[in-house]
């Protein structure tokens, strides 16, 4: 089986956009929590959220052209452009054909929809937009990232609520490695902040109430965490088959060298009490790269800042790991981001293999009052500086969805 390696990094997202700023952001501990300002929030009871800020699609995209996606696709082209640039790729010298993408997405153009119902309801079926469809689907993402740069390898969506984006690298993982395909555009993509979508996690009481004291609303493994606060933004990296990528001289920021993915089998949105899904998940991603569970140092946690994932994640990392447990650095940077649903693991792996690369660990920030059940060094407040060899980044989805990556530090 050949190896998969990372030589491309784009990030979207509420704290930077741009692999630097979002993890300068990182570890420096910045919040991109704030009041949301895209629509009345009045009646609603969370009135905050993790906007992406000073985001232009213009930039990115062809004026004409952007105006027929919804925010989630601009932001999937834009995280691929900047992931292609970063991974100095001249698209005129590689096989087209042997490039995929594969990207994830919890909920796709959901302010399209919103957009087109309106006029429905208010103005009439002759009024909704021809282009409503196929603005809104949740596989046009991939499809614009396809088209934008002319890639004409497989090109697949994937819908696992959170755990899209962990599984979306994850499956193009074993394509690489299985021989298919020699590089995929592979990570997620979510737009999620709108009127409805806030309802719906509001009356399911997921959400903090925070309101007044925004930049300190997430705090996962805290135990006075009171909800996850929506984020939005994509995540995007360039895997490549390690030839492949010698032979053109690229930089690379890791390997991925495992992948686990289970189902909980258990509730629609509360997780397994005895986290078995979660734990399978990670062993089958060391059993996959075949290492001592000892040469892991580091965790990116789902941490959303509720009750029981983070209750629940811990208990996990404790039957995995055991006593190690204790000497793992973990970190939830959600707490920065805010919870990006489908596009989470996105740039959660991204965090995972600049730790990785940097050895700097970014923190847990807003982690003040110790829960009991949760007891294990999240990285609280401030980043570490730690060299470490291996590193998992975890996702954990509604509908009992989980999935693990094991990343390595390159050594060359």
């Amino acid at each position: 089986m050949r190896r998969v390696v990372i030589t491309g990094l784009g990030a979207i997202t509420p704290i930077g956009l741009g692999k630097e700023e979002f993890w300068d952001s990182l570890i420096h501990g910045k919040s991109g929590i704030g009041p949301i300002t895209r629509f009345n929030t009045d009646k609603f009871t969370t009135r905050i959220a993790a906007e992406v800020k000073n985001f232009n699609p213009e930039n990115y995209i062809d004026k004409r052209e952007a105006r027929r996606m919804d925010k989630f696709a601009q932001y999937a082209v834009a995280a691929a452009k900047l992931a292609i640039e970063d991974g100095n790729i001249s698209l005129d010298e590689v096989d087209k054909y042997k490039i995929g993408v594969i990207l994830g997405t919890g909920i796709g153009g959901m302010e399209t929809f919103e957009k087109e119902h309106s006029k429905l309801i208010e103005k009439g079926p002759g009024r909704v937009s021809p282009l409503f469809i196929p603005m809104m689907i949740s596989n046009i993402g991939a499809g614009q990232v396809s088209m934008n740069l002319g890639l004409k390898g497989s090109s697949m969506t994937i819908t696992t609520a959170c755990a899209s984006g962990t599984h979306a690298i994850g499956e193009s993982f074993r394509i690489i490695r299985n021989g298919k395909l020699n590089m995929v555009l592979a990570g997620g993509a979510e737009a999620a902040i709108t009127p409805i979508s806030l309802a719906g996690f509001n009356s399911m009481k997921a959400l903090s109430t925070r309101n007044e004291d925004f930049s300190r609303a997430c705090r996962p493994f805290d135990k006075d965490r009171d909800g996850f606060i929506m984020g939005e933004g994509a995540g995007i990296l360039v895997l490549e088959e390690l030839n492949h990528a010698l032979s053109r001289d690229a930089t690379i920021y890791g390997e991925i060298v495992g992948y686990g993915s289970t189902s909980d089998a258990f509730h629609i949105t509360q997780p397994d009490p005895d986290a078995i899904g979660a734990i399978n998940s990670m062993k089958e991603a060391i059993e996959d790269a075949n290492i001592q569970y000892e040469s892991i140092g580091y965790i990116n946690a789902h941490g959303t800042s509720t009750y029981f994932n983070d209750k629940l994640e811990t208990l996990a990392i404790k039957k995995v790991f055991k006593n190690h447990a204790y000497n793992l650095n973990i970190s939830s940077t959600k707490s920065m981001t805010g919870h990006l649903l489908g596009a989470a693991g996105g740039i959660e792996a991204i965090a995972t293999v600049l730790a990785l690369k940097t050895g700097i660990i970014p923190p847990t920030i807003n982690y003040e009052n110790p829960d009991d059940e949760c007891d294990l060094d999240y990285t609280a407040n401030k980043a570490v500086k730690k060299d470490i060899e291996y590193g998992l980044s975890n996702s954990l989805g509604f509908g009992g969805h989980n999935g693990s990556l094991l990343i390595k530090k390159y050594n060359g």
